[in-house]
């Protein structure tokens, strides 16, 4: 195997973290932002690209960190080392509510594509890399645009979800209808697509999007049932101060809990 063989293990319901046992030696990739704690032992250094030495060379690491640039990532990621002898730990949580989900690239044939900032960390050795759409509709209308991220090699990596999440194995010729922020990955065999909702009502008054995204098997999706730019949104829509209308506000029970919070406003 070229990438690290790493143990691990995932904590919590709503607010996960997942803790990786590093061998002495052993390194874990992972997202600027994501770290959350570690063991004493373990070397801390912020490199170029993913680490997996795929491109070699200085030209190969400018292209390696240029691919995550596309994808909205950062040019720089962490790697973790353990130095010292024994087994050593480091935590990485996730960014909003939701699941952690360890992807076996191995189980997959060696590809997993995912939504752009799904991708947590990882054993080095995998390659976080840019999937480009080859269907025009796709791109311009299918929530993630022209480019998703890949992950390629033989070893463990962790996206994250929001909300709730639903696994889905697709026989051969089975189509699943998605809305599109809710697609979290899918194995390589996937065709992935949009389609149109239809109807004038669905398309005016029906509040879900004009597009589907069709998956058509075989192979593994993984679906959210919170995508943060919804919660966002909502966040949004609620904040007052961001144009949103506070829960009760301009009615008489809003304005008594506003004044025994402490704001004038009534």
């Amino acid at each position: 195997m070229r990438a690290h063989e790493i143990d691990y293990e995932i904590f919590g319901e709503e607010m996960q973290y997942v803790e990786i046992e590093l061998d002495p030696q052993e390194i874990v990739v992972a997202e600027a932002g994501s770290f959350m704690m570690m063991e004493s032992g373990i070397k801390m250094e912020t490199i170029f690209g993913d680490g997996s030495q795929k491109e070699s060379g200085i030209f190969g690491k400018l292209l390696s960190a240029g691919k995550r640039v596309l994808t909205g990532e950062s040019l720089f990621m962490t790697a973790y080392q353990n130095v010292e002898y024994g087994k050593k730990k480091v935590s990485f949580a996730s960014p909003y509510p939701g699941k952690i989900v360890a992807i076996d690239l191995t189980e997959y044939q060696g590809k997993f594509i995912c939504q752009k900032d799904a991708f947590l960390c990882a054993a080095k050795g995998v390659t976080v890399g840019i999937e480009f759409s080859k269907k025009l509709g796709r791109g311009l209308f299918g929530g993630e645009g022209f480019i998703m991220q890949k992950l390629e090699g033989d070893g463990m990596a962790f996206v994250h979800a929001g909300g709730t999440l639903a696994r889905r194995e697709l026989k051969p010729g089975e189509i699943l209808k998605v809305d599109t922020g809710c697609i979290v990955g899918f194995s390589k065999d996937i065709d992935y697509d949009i389609e149109f909702v239809g109807g004038i009502k669905n398309t005016v008054f029906g509040g879900e999007g004009l597009f589907f995204a069709t998956l058509k098997g075989p192979g593994v999706v993984y679906v959210q049932s919170l995508p943060f730019s919804r919660l966002a949104d909502r966040i949004i829509q609620s904040a007052p101060q961001m144009g949103g209308k506070d829960k009760g506000e301009g009615s008489l029970l809003g304005g008594i809990g506003n004044l025994l919070d402490g704001d004038n406003r009534f």
